[in-house]
């Protein structure tokens, strides 16, 4: 019972208030013609103050480019018809009218993606009786973003969104921000104060700029707001998921060289590796756009360990075949024996095998036996065919013998 009297209460108490609010609404619309710009005189100029109350960033997509973000655009001007005595119409200070009903600016969103101009709810717009309309539309802007993946994924990237009348000049309407004082420049052009964090990018900035746009076809000028929008990427989800797998896939390939050539997987593990630094470079390429403008940080780095791994499996091929060869079909080369057993092991401070020092001595042993004998069979040539040009009748005109033979 006491429910229904308070209702039955606040029913009266509407009533009663409603004729002054409809008797103001009538006066003030009967004769309002909407489509005409709110001035006492054609050559004054409508003052729009515009600001940018962004409440989501839902999606930066590098692909395609765009930023798409849920906003509320703040409008704000005077018009001289809409003002009022509170007091002649029962204290009424503010009335709720269908934005439908009055003059709009036709700000829109110059930098938009998909064919949305302006904004898509028409919200009801505040008359206050000095003459001040303010409408305050929600819209979900999808605007045109360019993307700088140089440093990805540990990138900034800076957005805009450039507002302005798509038919009136500077002349008609002059469009400022909302907070503008002193010059064009706004450090906080963008309220935050409704925004809800994304869970991929932190804001650093949001300056806004006034700036007036001069076009061929036309004299007067087009003055239009730049919103600009600093983003930092998360690393946390690409560091996981990413950047450490691609880190761990390129050490593995240090490990092919220790297993044994016998144990046969030294080929496919390297193979593997290659393959797997392959798939996160296409991974990579899916979420990137496709520009030639600039190769990201982590896709140089999947490019050269991919280089690098094409290395070693070219150099564990030839491990391979050399370990694979037999006395029986492949001589070793003097200089390969003396790079690989006698010089390397020294550098890297390794122990030859007994046997293979057996080997090397002997080796060299026969290869002195070898030059001695040699050389002893040079010099009894070289005594013979001395003995037999002294002994020949033309010795006397030999006398002086200019050289040594000595058969190789």
């Amino acid at each position: 019972m006491i429910f229904s009297l308070i209702i039955l209460i606040l029913s009266v108490g509407i009533c009663y208030s409603n004729p002054d609010a409809k008797r103001l609404y009538d006066d003030l619309l009967s004769n309002y013609n909407r489509l005409i710009r709110p001035v006492s005189n054609n050559t004054d100029t409508v003052v729009v103050k515009l600001g940018l109350r962004l409440s989501q960033l839902i999606d930066l997509n590098l692909k395609d480019q765009i930023l798409t973000t849920n906003v509320w655009l703040e409008h704000e001007w005077q018009d001289h018809k809409f003002i009022w005595e509170p007091s002649e119409y029962g204290g009424v200070t503010e009335l709720y009218v269908p934005s439908e009903h009055i003059w709009l600016p036709d700000i829109v969103l110059y930098n938009n993606a998909d064919g949305e101009y302006g904004v898509t709810t028409m919200t009801k717009a505040i008359l206050h009786h000095t003459g001040k309309v303010l409408w305050t539309p929600p819209a979900i802007f999808k605007s045109s973003c360019e993307i700088d993946v140089r440093y990805f994924p540990f990138d900034q990237q800076t957005c805009f969104m450039k507002f302005g009348s798509w038919t009136y000049d500077g002349f008609q309407i002059d469009l400022k921000h909302i907070n503008q004082n002193m010059g064009d420049k706004v450090e906080v052009g963008i309220d935050l104060r409704e925004y809800y964090p994304s869970v991929e990018w932190d804001i650093l900035g949001v300056p806004a700029e006034r700036h007036k746009k001069y076009y061929p076809c036309c004299l007067e000028p087009y003055p239009d707001i730049f919103f600009n929008i600093t983003l930092r990427r998360k690393t946390l989800f690409y560091t996981v998921n990413l950047i450490v797998p691609c880190v761990s896939i390129s050490y593995l390939s240090v490990l092919a060289f220790y297993l044994p050539a016998d144990s046969g997987e030294k080929i496919a593990l390297c193979i593997n590796i290659l393959l797997s630094q392959t798939m996160f470079f296409l991974l990579i390429s899916e979420i990137i756009p496709s520009t030639s403008l600039a190769l990201p940080l982590l896709g140089k780095y999947l490019l050269f360990t991919m280089i690098l791994v094409g290395f070693s499996v070219v150099i564990t091929i030839i491990i391979l075949n050399v370990h694979y060869r037999k006395p029986s079909t492949h001589k070793m080369a003097p200089w390969v024996r003396k790079v690989f057993i006698r010089r390397l092991p020294k550098l890297l401070l390794m122990r030859v095998p007994d046997d293979l020092l057996n080997d090397l001595a002997v080796h060299k042993m026969h290869g002195r036996e070898k030059s001695k004998k040699k050389s002893k069979f040079n010099a009894a040539v070289a005594a013979a065919v001395q003995s037999s040009i002294i002994s020949s009748p033309d010795s006397a005109r030999h006398q002086r013998i200019d050289g040594m033979i000595f058969l190789n």
